[in-house]
């Protein structure tokens, strides 16, 4: 392979990938995609970028390897406190007034990466409900790799850095080296493969949280996926996004809620 991405090559590349997943490479992180394919032609013994190219558009699995590759992963337990604590302070309370029959919530973390924000909200959910509700959490990403180390829910030492003593002593079992999240969280949360490209098929979600992806889109794009998110949401539900995530300047349904705690938004309908 040459020593920089053609741009030719740089072009089929980026329209392949946009229309895959709509993760959109500029300029400027070019050379993060030229890095990516280089692991995955030293991985698949290639040496052209036009024959891993043939290969990605006939081969769905090494595609999906590819978008991988591409993902930032970069997460950890009770990110963006606020968040939390405006779940904690209104959400909750405003969701309890609306399923006093069901009393059930569902949330869906949407770009979960390796786990640790649909944990959080699992905590948090079974310290802050009522006796007697119950609630459900998907939490689905583009990256496989991720998702399994999710669903296997162990974390190392260095990992576990910003959950509560109480937390961490009630719901986790101390391992060699790390953590293990206990069942009883584990079985709250469903680990699903899921490109925001596409419908998710999920309805009546009264959360959504999916922070620090739509950065990675362009704007048409970042559009498709939050009209996305409309669709799949309840009538009176909560959308959070990244701190440096905004929907102002975007021709959307929701509106802005501005707490003591967080900035978010809400579908009301």
């Amino acid at each position: 392979m040459a020593d920089l991405l053609a741009d030719s090559d740089f072009e089929m590349y980026r329209k392949l990938i946009y229309d895959e997943s709509g993760i959109h490479f500029s300029a400027t992180n070019r050379s993060i995609l030229e890095s990516r394919l280089r692991e995955r032609l030293r991985d698949k013994k290639l040496t052209s970028l036009r024959e891993y190219f043939n290969l990605i558009t006939s081969d769905r699995e090494e595609l999906k390897l590819l978008l991988d590759s591409v993902t930032t992963n970069l997460t950890r337990f009770f990110r963006n406190q606020a968040h939390f604590d405006a779940v904690q302070h209104f959400v909750i309370s405003e969701l309890l007034k609306v399923h006093t029959v069901d009393r059930k919530l569902r949330f869906w973390s949407a770009g979960c990466s390796t786990g640790e924000e649909p944990y959080t909200i699992a905590m948090l959910l079974k310290e802050l409900l009522p006796i007697g509700w119950t609630f459900e959490i998907i939490a689905s990403d583009i990256s496989l790799k991720s998702l399994m180390v999710g669903k296997e829910g162990f974390y190392a030492d260095g990992r576990i850095v910003g959950i509560p003593e109480n937390y961490l002593a009630k719901y986790f079992e101390r391992r060699p080296n790390g953590y293990q999240i206990k069942d009883e969280i584990k079985k709250t949360i469903r680990f699903d493969y899921h490109n925001l490209k596409n419908d998710s098929g999920a309805r009546n979600l009264d959360v959504v949280f999916c922070r620090n992806v739509l950065i990675y889109f362009d704007e048409v794009a970042q559009k498709a996926a939050v009209e996305r998110f409309w669709d799949a949401m309840a009538q009176k539900s909560f959308l959070f996004i990244g701190h440096s995530e905004s929907l102002f300047g975007m021709n959307t349904r929701f509106e802005f809620v501005k707490t003591d705690w967080a900035c978010f938004y809400k579908k009301w309908s």
